[in-house]
């Protein structure tokens, strides 16, 4: 996320602290890489530059975010931390070393992130060159929803875009739950603080409340039991009341 923005020349240092727990795929549990939400959130902010708040900007950084997701699961074959690092949040500390240390983890996934985060803006550039004329109702996208209800600006709203549907629809870890997580850290980073925490007890007690109502599913295609065929299809959704009760929870102070 640092690395385009600082590309698009519009760094956003409390935007990319409170970033930080996503690493790990949500804290650690393995879903989406977490490079791939900073690259999301990164294409929400140029989206909003170049139109502003509304339907053209969240529905462009939706099918940005569908570029990115298909361009990392080319390039690395998966899209989730576990499957790619095959630790997570219940691994022991030993395991985690090993990785880490002794097979070169830190190491590959800074190559990862130098080779992504290239082909990444190459990837927002061109969904947002397209000319895609988008209908004006709202909502658009669950995640700027949620972080609207958490008092976000229409700028930090729009940057979350992309997430809906489990990151550009692609159906994995819930993008509402990751928007939540990460407008908690923004709001602390925009209070005085000067990190964000990676395991804080606010974003746990949001876990374990999402978790409770969604049976502990973490994956919008099965809390939903569907995918999304684009963004008008999940825009519908969300009109005929989809999640609303998930992102009531999600956007409790």
């Amino acid at each position: 996320m640092r690395v385009l923005n600082a590309a698009y020349n519009h760094p956003l240092p409390a935007e990319e602290k409170a970033v930080v727990p996503l690493a790990g795929g949500i804290i650690q549990h393995g879903y989406q890489c977490g490079m791939i939400w900073g690259a999301a959130l990164a294409a929400g902010a140029q989206a909003y530059r170049l139109w502003g708040p509304g339907p053209q900007a969240e529905t462009m950084a939706v099918m940005a975010t569908q570029k990115l997701t298909t361009a990392f699961r080319t390039t690395n074959r998966h899209i989730n931390c576990l499957e790619l690092t095959h630790i997570d949040h219940t691994s022991s500390t030993l395991e985690m070393i090993k990785y880490f240390v002794f097979k070169g983890g830190t190491i590959s996934c800074l190559i990862m992130a130098k080779k992504f985060a290239a082909t990444a803006l190459g990837e927002i550039n061109s969904a947002l060159n397209q000319e895609y004329l988008v209908p004006s109702s709202l909502p658009v996208s669950c995640a700027a929803l949620v972080a609207r209800k958490m008092g976000l600006s229409d700028f930090n709203s729009t940057m979350a875009a992309g997430l809906a549907g489990g990151i550009g629809l692609s159906g994995g870890g819930c993008g509402a739950l990751g928007t939540a997580i990460w407008g908690q850290g923004l709001k602390s980073c925009k209070g005085g603080k000067d990190k964000v925490e990676y395991k804080s007890p606010k974003a746990s007690e949001t876990i374990n409340n999402f978790l409770k109502y969604t049976g502990y599913e973490f994956e919008c295609a099965t809390i939903v039991g569907r995918s999304f065929q684009d963004v008008g299809d999940h825009a519908d959704y969300l009109r005929n009341g989809g999640c609303s009760k998930i992102m009531d929870i999600l956007s409790v102070e």
